[in-house]
C-alpha cells in the first residue's frame, strides 16, 4: 500500500475532443486533479462541427455545451489551450510531463467577446471551419467555444496593433511569451482525436475542382445554424437551393490502393443522417441518394434510422462510383457508376457530399512518438487485446477516435473506460491532489419577497429562431404577471450564455428563471447549477422546451410553432411563479457495488472497482460465472477467449473485496443513489450505493433452415464450438455455408446484431486455416466488418471464401437432400438461383435480450427499449448510465457488441459508478409527489414505479367506487397468493384515506376480480389485475 500512496493523484489528458471531455470529468468526479491539454486555442474537438447527431438527430452543440460548461466550471479540472506535450519523463505513477504554452496575445480571463478588435482588424483569411468563407486575423471559433474568447492567428497577424487600441478591456498584450510548464501525473490519457482523409488526392471525385463537390464534414457546416449561411441549405456555386444532392460513400475508406483498407465506421449514418436533415431543410421533393457499397448500420438504432430514411425518400444505390465530373455548361454535377450487375449510368444532382474517412490526426502522431506508443499499420493506437483502452506503456491509456475511427457514444464509453483504468491505477491517490471547495454564495431569504421571474428565450442558432419569432416571443413573455425581464440569447447553454444569466439574476434582482430553450432532459441541471451560483435556490427554475415541442415538429407550420411557444412559455411563467424552495439534504453513500451479472462485463466492472478499495457484491442466476462468453473460443483479433475467461473468474473469484453470490436472484429494490437495499430470493439484504446491470445476452434460437431439424445446421457459436473439437461432421466437411442475419433486421428484431459478419469472416479464416481446400460461402446482405475488422473482410476474399449477397425478398432455401444439404441462394450478379451442396450449414443467429430483463427493469425502476436491451439516459453521451441515479448498464445487456466491446462498456460502468462511491455523502432534495385525487384518471403511468395504486370516484353523495391498480410482478415476484393481494388492496385503501390512515370503508362492499388487456408498461396482460371495490 505504501507504493500505492506514493503515486500522484493526477492525470494528463491530452485532446480535449468528446473523449478527453469525458474521461476529466469522470476522473474529477471520483477525486483525481486532471491536466486537459489541447493544442488548439478551444476545447471541444470536432463535434462542434456537426450539426446534428444520430440516430435521435439531437442538435450537436444543444447537447454538447452543457459539457463544455461542466467541464470549464471544474474546480479540479486545468484547461490548458494552445499547450503541447514536449516531453514526459519519470516512472509510471510519478510521471514529469513537460509542456510547451504558447503565448495567447488575448487574455481570455479579461476579455468580453465584444468583438471590436476583429471589426477593426485589416487582415482577412479563408476561413477552413466554414466552406472556406472570410474571417479575420481576430476571430472566434464559433459562438459556444470555450474559452469563450477572441484568438489572435498569429501566423498571419500583421500586428499592426489596431485590435489593441479599441479594446477597452485591456486583454491585448503582444509582448506575452511562450512558456514551458512542468506538472506531475500519475496516469496519461491519450485522446487526440481525429483529422478528416483529404479527397483531393482522389481526382475522379472532382473535390477542390468543383465547388459543389464537398466533403462530408464541410457540409455539416452548411447544414449548421453556426455555419456560413446560418443553417440554410445552399449551393457553394450559386447560392442556390439544390434540388437534388449525392452522397458518395468510402472516400478515403476500405480503399487498400491508398492505404486506407479500414471502414471509419461513421460515414453510413452520417450519410443517412445529413440527408433526412437535407430533406427537412431543403425544397420539397428534394432528391437525395445515397451511393454505398455495403450500408454498415450496425449500431443501437442504427437499423430503425435506415428504415425510417427509406421511408422519408432517401434512395440507396449499391453501386461502384467511376467519376464526379461537372455538367456541360457549368450547372450541375454528373456522377457516373456501375451497379451490381455492372450496368454503368450517369445521374445528375446539384450537390455531391463525400463522405470521408477518419484518420488519425498528425498532432496525435506527433504525440504518439514522444510517449514511445505503438500504432498499428494506420497509425491508430489500437488498444492491447481485450483491455479496450492499455497501451504498451504502463499507466498511459487511450479513447476515442485515437485508438480505431468510432462514433460518439464509443468514444465516451472509452473514454470512461480509460478514466477508470486511470484511477485504479492510481487507487489510493484520490482526493490527495484536488483543490479545495469553493463555498457557494448562500440562497436568498424570499420569505416575503414577490416573484421576480426573468424569462431568457434562447435562438439556438437557426434551430429555434428560424421557426420561432425569439424577439416577439421575448417580448410577449415580458407582459407575463410575475415578470420583471425578458430577453434573448443566441446560445444561452454556452459558457457566455451561463455568465448572461447570472448577470441578468443580479441587475433585475429575480428570485425565479425561465428559460425557453431546448430539452430539459439535457440542460436542467446546467440552469440549475447557474442559478445556484448566482445565490438562490436551484428549484426556483423552469424550463419551456420550444425547441423539440415547436421549432423542430412544426418547422412547416410557423404559425402554429409561435403560438404554442408562447402557451409552453406562458405555462413555464405560471408554474414558476408558484415554485417554493426545495431543501437540500446530504445521505450517505454506501461504499459498495452490486452487480447484476456474472459474465465476462459483471466480472470486469466488479474487478475494476475491487481494486480501487470497493467491496462489490456479484450475483450470478446461474450455478457459475462466465455468461455467454463461456461458449467462445477465439475473439475477433485472435484471442483466446477461454484462457482470459479462466483468468477473469480465478481474480474474481479470489479478490477478497468481491463476494461472489451464485445462484442468486432478486426479490425486492428499495433505496435510491448512494442508499439502496436489496433482497435476494433467500431473504438475505444487501445495502449498496451503487448498481450496475451486466446480465448479458443470449444466442437466438433459430425456427428457420431447418436449424433443430438437421445436426448439420448449427449457430456460429455451435459451430466454433465444433471446430475447436475438431468434431468428425465439421473437420471433414467439403464445403461450408455460412448465412447472415438470422432473427436479425426483421420486423420482430428490427436491428442489427452487430457481431455476426466479423464471426462469421473469422470462422470462414479459421475453417481455411484448417482445411485449405474447403470451399466456404458466405450469405449476406451487407457485409459490416466496421473498422478494422475490414482487413479480416479483405484477407478472407483474398484466400478465396466467397460472399454471396441475398434480398430478404429471396432469402436462401436450406433443403437435406440425403447426404449433403442444398442450398439455393438468388446471386446479387447474375440474378439467377445459385445451388450450393454444403456438408454444413452455420447461422449469423441475432443476439437477443434475457427475459430476465424485464423483472429488473421493474425493481430498479429503470427501462427498456422495444427489443428488451436497456435503456441509456442519453444514446449520446451518457451510454451507460440510465436515468435513475446511480444505476448503470454494461455488456449486451445495453445491446449487441463483441467481447472486446463488452469489456470496454463495463470499465466504463465502473467508472461512472465510482464517481458516486468515491464521495461520502450525496446531495439529495426533499421533493415529494402529490396525487391530485379528484384529477386523477388512473392512467397507470405510475404502475412502472408502484406496485399498487388507487383511484377514487364518486360525487357530492359520496365516493361510489374505487379503481386498484396492482402490478403482481412487483408485489410478488414469485407469485401472488390471495393473501398478498389483500394485504396490497389494503395498504392502498388506506393510502387513500383523508390524512387518517386508517382503511377506508365502505357499506356493503364487494370485490369483482377483472382481468385487463392492458400491456403499455410491458407488464404481461396475466401481470395486472383491476380490482373494482363496488360501494352499495
Amino acid at each position: 500500500m505504501s507504493i500505492l500512496k506514493e503515486r500522484t493523484g493526477a492525470v494528463l489528458v491530452l485532446g480535449s475532443g468528446i473523449a478527453g471531455i469525458q474521461a476529466s470529468l469522470d476522473l474529477a468526479g471520483s477525486g483525481y486533479l486532471v491536466y486537459l491539454v489541447e493544442q488548439s486555442p478551444v476545447i471541444g474537438g470536432n463535434m462542434p462541427l456537426l450539426d446534428k447527431t444520430f440516430p435521435t438527430n439531437d442538435c450537436s452543440m444543444c447537447i454538447f455545451s452543457p459539457k463544455l460548461v461542466e467541464c470549464a466550471r471544474h474546480r479540479s479540472i486545468k484547461i490548458l489551450t494552445c499547450t503541447e506535450l514536449q516531453e514526459l519523463r519519470g516512472e509510471p505513477g510519478r510521471f514529469e510531463a513537460v509542456l510547451l504554452k504558447r503565448a495567447l496575445f488575448i487574455d481570455p480571463e479579461k476579455c468580453t467577446g465584444c468583438g471590436d478588435c476583429a471589426e477593426v482588424c485589416p487582415q482577412e483569411l479563408d476561413d477552413a471551419f466554414n466552406l472556406g468563407i472570410t474571417r479575420k486575423a481576430v476571430f472566434r471559433h464559433y459562438a459556444q467555444a470555450f474559452p469563450n474568447a477572441y484568438v489572435i492567428d498569429r501566423g498571419h497577424c500583421l500586428q499592426c496593433g489596431q485590435c489593441s487600441r479599441v479594446c477597452q478591456a485591456g486583454a491585448i498584450d503582444f509582448s506575452r511569451q511562450d512558456e514551458t510548464l512542468e506538472i506531475e501525473v500519475g496516469s496519461v490519457i491519450v485522446s487526440s482525436g481525429f483529422e478528416v482523409f483529404d479527397p483531393s488526392s482522389l481526382s475522379y471525385y472532382g473535390y477542390g475542382r468543383f465547388p459543389d463537390v464537398l466533403t462530408s464534414f464541410e457540409f455539416e457546416r452548411l447544414l449548421n445554424a453556426s455555419g456560413p449561411w446560418e443553417g440554410r441549405l445552399l449551393r457553394p456555386s450559386n447560392l442556390q437551393e439544390p434540388a437534388s444532392i449525392a452522397w458518395v460513400q468510402c472516400v478515403g475508406s476500405r480503399n487498400i490502393r491508398i492505404d486506407r483498407g479500414y471502414c471509419s465506421s461513421v460515414c453510413c449514418m452520417s450519410a443517412l443522417k445529413e440527408a433526412l436533415t437535407a430533406r427537412a431543410r431543403g425544397p420539397l421533393n428534394m432528391r437525395t441518394d445515397i451511393f454505398f457499397v455495403d450500408l454498415r448500420t450496425y449500431g443501437k438504432g442504427f437499423e430503425k434510422y435506415r428504415v425510417q430514411a427509406e421511408e422519408q425518400g432517401i434512395r440507396l444505390i449499391r453501386s461502384r462510383i467511376y467519376a464526379v465530373t461537372e455538367k456541360e455548361g457549368g450547372d450541375g454535377l454528373l456522377i457516373r457508376y456501375a451497379d451490381e450487375a455492372g450496368n454503368i449510368f450517369t445521374e445528375e444532382y446539384d450537390l455531391v457530399v463525400l463522405s470521408v474517412g477518419l484518420q488519425p490526426s498528425r498532432g496525435f502522431l506527433e504525440t504518439v512518438e514522444k510517449l514511445g506508443l505503438s500504432l498499428n499499420r494506420y497509425g491508430f493506437c489500437e488498444p492491447i487485446e481485450l483491455t479496450g483502452v492499455a497501451t504498451n506503456r504502463q499507466a498511459i491509456f487511450v479513447a476515442g477516435a485515437s485508438s480505431a475511427p468510432k462514433d460518439i457514444p464509443g468514444s465516451v464509453i472509452q473514454a470512461s473506460a480509460a478514466a477508470g483504468e486511470a484511477a485504479r491505477y492510481l487507487a489510493g491517490s484520490e482526493g490527495t491532489r484536488v483543490p479545495p471547495v469553493v463555498e457557494l454564495p448562500p440562497e436568498q431569504d424570499l420569505t416575503g419577497s414577490e416573484p421576480r421571474v426573468g424569462v431568457l428565450v434562447c435562438r439556438c442558432g437557426s434551430n429555434i429562431a428560424s421557426v420561432i419569432d425569439v424577439p416577439k416571443l421575448a417580448e410577449k413573455a415580458g407582459k407575463l404577471p410575475g415578470v420583471v425581464y425578458a430577453g434573448e440569447h443566441i446560445h444561452a447553454c454556452s459558457q457566455e450564455g451561463q455568465n448572461k444569466l447570472k448577470q441578468v439574476i443580479r441587475e433585475h434582482r429575480l428570485n425565479r428563471v425561465v428559460v425557453a430553450a431546448c430539452s430539459p432532459r439535457t440542460h436542467r441541471g446546467l440552469f440549475q447549477e447557474t442559478i445556484r451560483q448566482a445565490g438562490f435556490n436551484r428549484h426556483l427554475f423552469e424550463m419551456a422546451n420550444i425547441r423539440d415541442q415547436c421549432s423542430w415538429v412544426h418547422m412547416q407550420d410557423p404559425d402554429r410553432a409561435n403560438a404554442k411557444a408562447f402557451d409552453l412559455v406562458r405555462a413555464a411563467v405560471a408554474r414558476a411563479v408558484r415554485l417554493k424552495p426545495v431543501e437540500t439534504f446530504f445521505s450517505e453513500v454506501i461504499p459498495r457495488a452490486l452487480v447484476v451479472g456474472g459474465g465476462a462485463a459483471g466480472m470486469t466492472s466488479a474487478l475494476s472497482l475491487a481494486d480501487r478499495g470497493y467491496q462489490v457484491s456479484l450475483l450470478e442466476k446461474t450455478g457459475r460465472l462466465g455468461g455467454l462468453a463461456s461458449g467462445m473460443v477465439q475473439g475477433f483479433r485472435g484471442e483466446d477467449v477461454q484462457e482470459f475467461l479462466s483468468r477473469l473468474i480465478k481474480a474474481t473469484a479470489e479478490h477478497p473485496k468481491i463476494e461472489v453470490l451464485t445462484g442468486a436472484e432478486i426479490k425486492n429494490v428499495e433505496g435510491s443513489a448512494g442508499n439502496f437495499t436489496t433482497t435476494l430470493g433467500d431473504g438475505r439484504k444487501i445495502r449498496h450505493g451503487v448498481v450496475i446491470i451486466a446480465t448479458g445476452g443470449a444466442e437466438y434460437r433459430p425456427v428457420e433452415y431447418l436449424y433443430g431439424q438437421d445436426s448439420r445446421v448449427l449457430t456460429l457459436l455451435e459451430l466454433e464450438k465444433a471446430l475447436a473439437g475438431r468434431e468428425p461432421a465439421v473437420a471433414g466437411a467439403k464445403t461450408v455455408v455460412l448465412i447472415q442475419c438470422v432473427g436479425s433486421r426483421e420486423p420482430e428484431r428490427m436491428y442489427c446484431s452487430r457481431v455476426c459478419c466479423t464471426k462469421s469472416v473469422r470462422l470462414a479464416l479459421r475453417i481455411k486455416d484448417q482445411a485449405p481446400g474447403t470451399n466456404v460461402y458466405v450469405l449476406f446482405r451487407d457485409l459490416r466488418t466496421y473498422g478494422f475488422y475490414e482487413d479480416l473482410y479483405q484477407e478472407a476474399r483474398s484466400r478465396g471464401v466467397v460472399f454471396i449477397r441475398y434480398e430478404t425478398d429471396a432469402k436462401p432455401l436450406v433443403e437435406a437432400t440425403g447426404e449433403r444439404l442444398k442450398v439455393t441462394v438468388t446471386d446479387h450478379i447474375l440474378r439467377r438461383p445459385l445451388e450450393i451442396q454444403a456438408d454444413i450449414v452455420g447461422l449469423a443467429a441475432a443476439t437477443v435480450a434475457p427475459e430476465e430483463n424485464l423483472k429488473l427493469a421493474h425493481l430498479f425502476k429503470v427501462s427498456l427499449n422495444e427489443d428488451g436491451f436497456f435503456h441509456e439516459v442519453h444514446v449520446k453521451l451518457s451510454p451507460v448510465d440510465f436515468s435513475t441515479k446511480g444505476v448503470f448498464m454494461a455488456g449486451l445487456a445495453h445491446g449487441p457488441k463483441n467481447l472486446e466491446e463488452c469489456i470496454v462498456q463495463a470499465k466504463a460502468a465502473a467508472a461512472r459508478a465510482a464517481t458516486i462511491l468515491s464521495r461520502t455523502h450525496l446531495e439529495s432534495q426533499g421533493s415529494v409527489a402529490v396525487v391530485q385525487r379528484e384529477k386523477c384518471a388512473a392512467c397507470l403511468a405510475l404502475g412502472k414505479t408502484t406496485a399498487a395504486i388507487g383511484r377514487l370516484q364518486g360525487d357530492e353523495h359520496g365516493i361510489s367506487q374505487v379503481f386498484i391498480a396492482i402490478d403482481y410482478r412487483r408485489i410478488a415476484p414469485e407469485g401472488a397468493t390471495q393473501a398478498i393481494l389483500d394485504d396490497a388492496v389494503d395498504n392502498v385503501l388506506a393510502s387513500l384515506a383523508d390524512g387518517s390512515g386508517e382503511r377506508i370503508s365502505y357499506p356493503g362492499q364487494r370485490r369483482v376480480k377483472v382481468i385487463e388487456e392492458n400491456t403499455a408498461h410491458g407488464i404481461p396482460v396475466d401481470d395486472l389485475v383491476w380490482e373494482k371495490i363496488l360501494g352499495l
